[in-house]
């Protein structure tokens, strides 16, 4: 019962105190909201395409020569009253600007027809709302009205007939040199005129998400992935809610849905997405481009359309492009998607209004299709492994990435958290916490070391008391020395005078027993099983945890990304395949009526396209 109690003491005492209990996985670690908010959300943010294909006809035309003779009395008749110069310049651009204003009566259409293969299409962005490729988008990210995809084929198509028939009405002005302004009037007449009598026939659409490939890396090594549209609703300002469904996909890393509750008035919100200014520019790399760009603002107010239909007003940026994205709230949930902003008549964005469609309405489009938001083992172990890797837990962050890897080959980031964990290990710059049983084990050892030493010295001190007790009276002398008087004899264990000390001291007290044989050599140094030797250097702080991380496997330590092989050579963080662009193609669906040309901003849908130059009312 002592030694028990004296080991509890010991206990007590030797264990070392253990690291305090960590965070919980999902808290956010000391780093700005931005920041762990977009490491979170990324993987899940997806750049989307919309195509358009088919076949552009276009008549030839003729001038209607009855019309023609009668605007050319009319001019006369102008030029005699005054209205307008008498020299040939001002009568031809008198009678295009006539024509313009009416094509179809001094046009006529004749053979031979022209063709030509035409495609348009759109950027927008996306995200993965089950692991198993179902995807939200906005409504107009994924179709077009006839209108406006009739005057997207003209713009695309038809600038190559528009610039051929205008060169030749301008040929007909007998040698007249035209200068700009007969250029522009000669071209409009022929824009118009083509466009009314255009066709498009062949047509077939097609939808698509950009994916990595196994790898991962946000890289021109993507590729354009087919979606199925699954469900669709009213474009702005209806409810802008589209649902896509990628094929064969597993494991896909998701965001979690949030409530409309969950933000009000004066909370910042964040979109994640893909402007146009970066997917159209020539100035941004092809792998950039695939990387979506988070923005934050403001909650301003909740607006509510003619329809009904609710919507939050923000200041958060959004451009053209980041229709669809997802909208966040500080703690990392969907409360919306971004759907449309208002623009200036020369194009701009007002910052100040960007709509944001709820996300209860994307919870009811998603429940009448009986599909329900799940997140995977994927998305939880990198939002550990994230938080880990921010508290500067390198060691711990790297299994938990690694098994990422071997959920989603295809994930975008986990590779470059691989390689940039296992630098920062190297450098030396890991803080993981020891594991609680290294503690333990190591608190064991030294308690284990203090009883055996106790107990030896409690037998230490028996022996001592028995060899008193046991040896003679006397002390004798050595063979040969001339023994003392009887007289001068003197018990064993009292001092001797100066002369006498040798055979005290020296043979028992203090060599054999006190310091050579127990004290020392035996127990004191020598002992390597569970002193500092055993767990210090050799059981848990060199081997297992000090070097053990897999710091130059060929499988982690090459692959990684940005910055090395998979990221340094092949990626870029970049988009594929999108090089003439979308922006880069036609212009953005406006999708409702244009304002008269009074007002100085009208609301648009920040789909992909930018808008005609012609679409102003005159």
């Amino acid at each position: 019962m002592k030694i028990a109690a004296g080991a509890a003491v010991a206990m007590a005492v030797a264990l070392p105190a253990l690291p305090a209990a960590a965070d919980t996985p999902d808290e956010r670690p000391d780093v700005p909201v931005g920041t762990w908010l977009a490491a979170r959300t990324q993987p899940a943010v997806q750049l989307t395409s919309f195509t358009y294909t088919g076949t552009v006809a276009v008549p030839t035309s003729t001038i209607n020569q009855t019309a023609f003779n009668r605007l050319v009395e009319q001019a006369t008749a102008t030029v005699a009253s005054g209205k307008i110069s008498s020299d040939e310049r001002s009568i031809a651009k008198w009678l295009f600007q006539q024509i313009a204003a009416d094509v179809d009566t001094y046009l006529a259409s004749t053979t031979p027809e022209r063709t030509v293969e035409a495609e348009v299409g759109g950027l927008c962005t996306g995200w993965w709302v089950t692991p198993d490729g179902y995807m939200v988008t906005g409504a107009h990210c994924v179709q077009v009205g006839e209108t406006e995809l009739s005057q997207l084929f003209a713009q695309q198509a038809l600038a190559k007939f528009n610039k051929q028939d205008a060169k030749e009405i301008i040929s007909g002005l007998r040698g007249l040199e035209a200068d700009e302004e007969i250029v522009k009037l000669a071209q409009q007449i022929y824009v118009t005129f083509n466009t009314n009598h255009m066709q498009l026939r062949n047509l077939k659409q097609s939808l698509s998400v950009m994916q990595s490939l196994p790898g991962g890396g946000v890289d021109k090594t993507a590729k354009p992935v087919p979606a199925e549209l699954v469900s669709v609703g009213e474009s702005y300002p209806g409810k802008d809610f589209a649902l896509l469904k990628v094929n064969g996909q597993q494991n896909l890393p998701t965001v979690p849905l949030g409530d409309d509750a969950d933000v009000r008035t004066g909370d910042t919100l964040y979109i994640s997405g893909f402007p146009g200014l970066v997917t159209n520019t020539p100035f941004f790399s092809l792998e950039s481009k695939l990387e979506p760009a988070l923005t934050e603002g403001p909650y301003n107010a909740k607006r509510t359309t003619q329809t009904g239909v609710p919507y939050i007003q923000t200041q958060a940026p959004s451009y053209h492009g980041n229709s669809g994205g997802p909208v966040f709230s500080k703690d990392g949930k969907v409360i919306g998607m971004l759907i449309a902003g208002t623009v200036s008549e020369n194009g701009e964005a007002s910052e100040s209004e960007s709509f944001v469609l709820p996300v209860s309405i994307i919870k009811e489009k998603l429940g009448e299709k009986n599909i329900k938001p799940a997140q995977t083992t994927t998305t939880t172990r990198y939002n550990e492994a994230l938080n880990d890797f921010f508290r500067h837990y390198y060691s711990d962050s790297l299994p938990k990435f690694r098994e990422v890897q071997a959920l989603f080959p295809n994930h975008p980031y986990v590779a470059k958290y691989i390689s940039d964990a296992q630098q920062a290990i190297s450098a030396g710059k890991d803080e993981s916490p020891k594991p609680i049983l290294m503690w333990v084990l190591i608190g064991a050892g030294v308690l284990i070391a203090a009883v055996i030493v106790a107990v030896l010295a409690k037998v230490l001190r028996g022996r001592g008391r028995r060899r008193r007790h046991s040896e003679p009276s006397f002390v004798q002398p050595p063979p040969g020395a001339v023994a003392p008087p009887s007289w001068r004899q003197l018990p064993a264990g009292q001092v001797p005078p100066p002369a006498q000390e040798a055979y005290g001291q020296a043979a028992y007290g203090q060599a054999a027993y006190g310091q050579a044989a127990y004290g020392q050599a035996a127990y004191g140094q020598g002992a390597d099983g569970y002193g500092p030797v055993a767990y210090n250097a050799g059981g848990y702080g060199a081997a297992p945890y000090g070097s053990a991380p897999d710091q130059s496997n060929p499988q982690y330590g090459s692959a990684p990304g940005h910055g090395n092989p998979q990221y340094g050579s092949a990626p870029d963080h970049g988009n594929p395949q999108y090089g003439p662009g979308p922006y880069g193609y036609p212009a953005p669906p406006h999708g409702q009526a244009q304002p008269p040309s009074g007002e100085q901003t009208r609301a648009v849908r920040y789909g992909q396209f930018t808008p005609p130059p012609n679409d102003r009312p005159s």
